[in-house]
């Protein structure tokens, strides 16, 4: 399994709208590629200006495609709630409840 760690700074009062359009925009196109598992969004501030966005993938390769194809549509949806551009980091799950993962490393 894989992960994409996507952290956003939001513009000031827009975490309501934002929780709207990733709910009724983002979410369809994660759930039409291929590999999806699954996703979670949460606000790390009590403004809730900064959001993490983490979506787990069969492989790397989805993860990859979803990147290149529909991350750009998500980042269109969202444009106009964003401060900046969000960082994008990527990982191997070695643990997780959702789905029995691979042991790496070993």
């Amino acid at each position: 399994m894989f992960a994409r760690h996507v952290s956003m700074h939001l513009r000031p009062n827009t975490l309501k709208e934002f929780t709207q359009t990733f709910n009724n925009e983002v979410l369809p196109i994660l759930r039409k590629q291929n590999g999806f598992q699954n996703e979670f969004a949460f606000s790390n501030t009590p403004t809730g200006v900064d959001v993490t966005a983490i979506s787990l993938w069969d492989t790397k390769q989805h993860a990859e495609s979803y990147n290149a194809t529909g991350y750009p549509e998500v980042l269109k949806s969202l444009n106009k709630l964003l401060d900046g551009a969000p960082r994008v980091q990527v990982s191997d799950v070695i643990s997780s409840t959702l789905h029995k993962t691979a042991t790496i490393g070993a």
